[in-house]
């Protein structure tokens, strides 16, 4: 008998061989070899376990032992030890060769799915295979650090074990893209990506997490995920040192580059004086960043730059005589700053335009 609930297609040939090692104490040949891997692979590749099929093995070894006066006890131990590793070696071979497929085919998904380049209503279908219903919204939230991450290193799984362990299955995708760790979350689950954003923080050392809005449909992960991307740009673009943004706390910094060019006029016009300034508009752009970063409190401005009070003031007058605009008016306060903010994000005065 093959054992309990396992086929005896996969135990073919298997009594024959324990009677020839016991007639003749030889090994398995070559080809005998190559029949328990092909077996093997066929098992798990029909999902059978491995346990079962071992166990089916010994079952059928001690159905089939030849006679006591022709059984040599060794040579047919070693047949049975032979035709396990075989068919084991087999069965785990089918098992990785099913594991990269399956590796590659969820690649493949995330890849259509995150850059939107395939049919949204079969990125819809293959999503349901990786846990994924998107015909409700969901979010993306975006976590990078000092290195790159790939999926199943350390980090992306301590990170992904995390989340299971916390919430278990609640339709959530932790993947990698760019070097990046990548959440995907039901749009109603804030807390999901919040817990994603502390952890990765933690396992990316201090890394920083974007996190973009709720969007419907499969287009709609795209735009999250684009939403968290260019949060991540502003925030190294503007120095925001925050360990989580919000898409949704930065939507004056889309608004404000809109329109490139009126952005790029009232940056010349409003801090292209600068540039008459010794050592140029650099150090007095900065004075400014600083001095509106600290709520236009000169003594914390003073103390980021590691300036005098005095020294600090004197720059801020500078401002105001190359400019026209007075950095503590109130009136001219607000173009000022909008103006640095387009400067920092147009990278001028480095890039010219």
């Amino acid at each position: 008998m093959a054992g309990r609930d396992v086929p005896e297609e996969y135990l073919d040939g298997f009594a024959v061989i324990l009677a020839d090692a016991s007639a003749t104490g030889r090994r398995l040949t070559r080809d005998e070899l190559d029949s328990r891997r092909a077996l093997g692979e066929r098992a798990a590749e029909a999902g059978y376990g491995l346990r079962a099929l071992v166990g089916a093995h010994l079952a059928a070894a001690r159905a089939h032992w030849p006679a006591a006066n022709l059984a040599s006890t060794d040579s047919v131990l070693a047949a049975v030890e032979q035709t396990v590793d075989a068919f084991a070696e087999g069965y785990e071979r089918a098992q990785r060769q099913a594991v990269r497929q399956e590796e590659a085919a969820r690649r493949e998904f995330i890849d259509d799915l995150l850059y939107g380049r395939s049919d949204l209503g079969r990125i819809a279908e293959r999503a349901e295979r990786f846990g994924l219903r998107l015909s409700h919204a969901h979010a993306v939230a975006v976590a990078q650090g000092r290195a790159g991450y790939d999926d199943g290193d350390a980090v992306s799984r301590e990170v992904e074990l995390a989340l299971i362990g916390r919430f278990g299955d609640r339709s959530i995708l932790v993947t990698t893209k760019d070097g990046r760790l990548v959440c995907i979350a039901p749009g109603d689950q804030d807390e999901v990506l919040a817990f994603f954003a502390k952890q990765a923080y933690a396992a990316t050392d201090g890394g920083q997490v974007a996190i973009g809005r709720p969007q419907p449909g499969p287009g709609g992960v795209v735009q999250s995920y684009e939403e968290a991307l260019n949060a991540l740009d502003l925030a190294e673009r503007l120095e925001l040192d925050a360990p989580v943004l919000r898409a949704a706390d930065l939507l004056v910094y889309p608004v404000l580059t809109r329109d490139r060019q009126a952005m790029a006029d009232l940056v010349l016009n409003a801090l292209g004086p600068l540039r008459q300034a010794r050592g140029g508009a650099r150090p007095l752009l900065d004075t400014l960043t600083e001095y509106f970063a600290s709520g236009c409190v000169a003594a914390e401005a003073a103390r980021r730059l590691s300036l005098s009070v005095r020294a600090l003031t004197y720059r801020l007058d500078r401002i105001h005589r190359l400019t026209g605009a007075n950095p503590a008016d109130p009136v001219h306060r607000y173009t000022l700053q909008t103006a640095v903010i387009g400067a920092r994000l147009l990278d001028w005065p480095e890039k010219e335009f």
